[in-house]
C-alpha cells in the first residue's frame, strides 16, 4: 500500500480530460474527411497555425490555406475514407490545454477502384475556451491529407 494519497477528483478529471481530447480530435478529423470545412471552423480557432506537407514546410496561420482542400477535394460520398488514430498519446498543460500525439492511419479507395493506405504523424495543441476544445496548433508529417488518386 502506497502512503501517498490518491486524489480521486484530479484521477477523475485527468482520464475524462484524455477521453475529451480524443473525442473532438476524432470528430475533427471526421469533418476533414466528410469535407466538412463549416465543422472543421467550429473545432478550429481561427489563429489555427500548421505545419504540415501541403504548406511545403511553411508555418501556416488561419483556416484559408485549408479551405482550398475542402473545396477542392473530390466528391463526397462517392468512396468511403476511413480513419484510425493508433496509440493517441495526450498531454495536459493545465486545466485548459493539451497536447495530442498520434498516428493517423487513412484507409480510401484510389482511382482505380484499389484500397489503399497513408500514414501520417500528427501533433495537435488544444486549448479550452468557454469550455469548448479548439485546435489552435498541429504539425503533420508524412502523407498529404488528400489521398492520391
Amino acid at each position: 500500500m502506497s502512503s501517498v494519497p490518491l486524489d480521486w477528483d484530479c484521477f477523475w478529471f485527468v482520464v475524462l480530460t484524455h477521453q475529451e481530447i480524443i473525442k473532438v480530435t476524432e470528430q475533427l478529423i471526421e469533418a476533414i474527411n466528410n469535407g466538412d470545412f463549416e465543422a472543421y471552423t467550429k473545432i478550429c480557432d481561427p489563429g489555427l497555425t500548421s505545419f504540415e506537407p501541403e504548406a511545403l514546410g511553411n508555418l501556416v496561420e488561419g483556416t484559408d490555406f485549408h479551405r482550398f482542400y475542402f473545396e477542392n477535394a473530390p466528391p463526397k460520398g462517392k468512396q468511403p475514407i476511413h480513419t484510425i488514430l493508433l496509440n493517441p498519446h495526450v498531454h495536459l498543460i493545465g486545466d485548459d490545454a493539451a497536447c495530442i500525439a498520434y498516428i493517423r492511419l487513412t484507409q480510401y479507395i484510389d482511382g482505380g477502384g484499389l484500397p489503399r493506405t497513408t500514414q501520417s504523424e500528427e501533433t495537435r495543441i488544444w486549448h479550452r475556451r468557454d469550455s469548448k476544445w479548439q485546435n489552435i496548433h498541429f504539425h503533420r508529417s508524412g502523407s498529404p491529407t488528400v489521398p492520391a488518386k
